[in-house]
């Protein structure tokens, strides 16, 4: 029964934040060059951050990382192509040519 149970761990990992009037983005980097796959679920835990205008802050934390069984895994890629298609039906045209 291995293909439906998670595994899960913890590892250290990178938060960049920016909020200026370039960037605006939050970005998380796994230590170790774990990979985060299909259905993977990653909590970043901590305190809430909240940036001022103009500022850019580097924070270390814990992240604990639960891998998807191969059920979980599958069933992701699949939902996700029609999730996809949802994009594919979104348009900033009046509809004339």
């Amino acid at each position: 029964m291995i293909a439906l149970r998670r595994t899960r761990f913890d590892t250290r990992c990178t938060i960049e934040l920016e909020y200026s009037t370039e960037c605006l983005c939050a970005h998380v980097e796994l230590a170790d060059g774990v990979a985060v796959g299909a259905g993977d679920k990653v909590r970043v835990h901590g305190a809430p951050i909240s940036l001022n205008f103009g500022e850019r802050r580097v924070l270390q934390r814990t992240a604990t990382v639960e891998r998807a069984g191969l059920i979980g895994r599958l069933w992701t890629k699949f939902a996700g192509h029609f999730e996809l298609n949802e994009l594919y039906e979104v348009s900033f045209s009046d509809g004339t040519l």
